[in-house]
């Protein structure tokens, strides 16, 4: 039986040898952390049950995560309801659909603010360093209310976090600890969610609000930058969209949803659930107790609801993609998300019509043993 994650490999898109594995078999037996057997779910149907059914718990899954952080420092991705609901609850209101379009004014600026920044450096420029990252941290630390000075250290503590083994486990250890302590000391401080949730009605514990803000920095901060780096990247190797997408800045929209199936994200593939009552899945019977892994890369190229689903498109007239995963789980950011991707790559785009990609003596930097998958640097030419 496979050991799962898989080997870490370059590459924006699927891994054809992975792709071709999960559309030959809806379940894949594995073996994950412990050595424990597990199922691998990679059908669109089947991903969205095991998402969203109550029947399949993550709370119940005692095993770990799939990377270096414990169950108690994550606030909503290893619990189910009622204790789910209630802690979502209490931030959802930062992170409406009207709360982005709001918040997408002072976005802009900062994604302005950074390019011209970027543009000003001589020879070549790490996109990732220079603009990538930092705008997403930027924006989930300005709704959690950090200073933007205090942004840079809370990167470094994230990538630690991350870590699926890219890190030392004493290094993981020390990086959430210093998060938390630092979160602590700002309880009740400033304007964003660290001042307002120690008062807020059915108040979070302090500790529950360390972990929620460490998480939604996590969250907000290294999925979305991690996300667009493989974005950017394949806009500079694919002229043809990057040339489509300068000349109509109205697709970008489109070009965000069809990013959002086509990277290859989630390295470790997500969040062990447990089969709390015997239930069905891809047509074969499973018994309570069953370890499940929902698969969402492999569900976002099912050939059963995406036509040609190994090749991007732009004009798809339907893109019920998981990127932002489903139902309880769904991304509790995805609004911001899209606010962020649109602009970063309308601005990008706008400001460099003619980007291209820079050498790297190293050649490209994927991440690899990481929980989510992406780049560490991308130089580039800004032209």
């Amino acid at each position: 039986m496979t050991q799962f994650p898989f080997d870490s490999r370059p590459g924006v898109a699927l891994d054809p040898e992975q792709a071709a594995l999960f559309r030959r078999e809806a379940l894949v037996p594995v073996r994950i952390r412990g050595n424990h057997p597990a199922l691998l779910v990679t059908g669109h149907a089947d991903v969205r049950t095991v998402l969203s059914d109550a029947r399949f718990s993550r709370q119940q899954w005692h095993g770990g995560t799939m990377f270096a952080r414990s169950p108690d420092t994550l606030a909503l991705a290893t619990t189910d309801p009622p204790l789910h609901t209630r802690r979502r609850r209490t931030v959802q209101a930062a992170f409406t659909h009207r709360a982005a379009e709001a918040d997408r004014p002072w976005i802009e600026r900062i994604a302005e603010d950074l390019l011209e920044a970027a543009g000003a450096k001589p020879g070549t420029v790490d996109l990732v360093a220079a603009y990538l990252r930092p705008l997403p941290y930027l924006v989930v630390a300005r709704i959690i209310g950090v200073p933007d000075g205090d942004v840079e250290q809370l990167c470094a503590w994230t990538d630690a976090m991350m870590s699926a083994g890219h890190f030392p486990a004493e290094e993981v250890t020390a990086a959430t600890t210093a998060m938390h302590a630092y979160f602590r000391d700002r309880l009740g401080t400033g304007d964003g969610l660290l001042g307002t949730l120690p008062a807020a009605q059915d108040p979070l514990s302090d500790q529950e609000i360390v972990v929620m803000a460490s998480g939604l920095v996590m969250a907000g901060g290294d999925a979305t930058a991690s996300h667009l780096s493989s974005c950017v990247y394949h806009l500079l190797h694919d002229d043809e969209l990057r040339r489509t997408l300068v000349a109509r800045p109205d697709l970008i929209p489109a070009a965000v949803e069809e990013l959002l199936r086509w990277v290859w994200f989630a390295g470790t593939g997500g969040q062990p659930h447990v089969l709390l009552a015997d239930a069905e899945l891809a047509g074969v019977p499973l018994k309570a107790g069953q370890v499940v892994i929902p698969l969402v890369d492999a569900a976002n190229r099912d050939p059963a609801v995406f036509t040609d689903p190994d090749t991007f498109s732009l004009d798809r007239p339907a893109n019920p993609h998981l990127g932002f995963g489903h139902g309880r789980h769904m991304c509790l950011g995805a609004p911001h998300a899209r606010v962020e991707l649109r602009t970063a790559i309308g601005a990008l785009l706008r400001r460099f019509p003619d980007l291209a990609p820079a050498p790297d003596l190293d050649g490209p930097a994927w991440r690899d043993r990481m929980f989510l998958r992406g780049l560490w640097r991308l130089p580039v030419y800004l032209r």
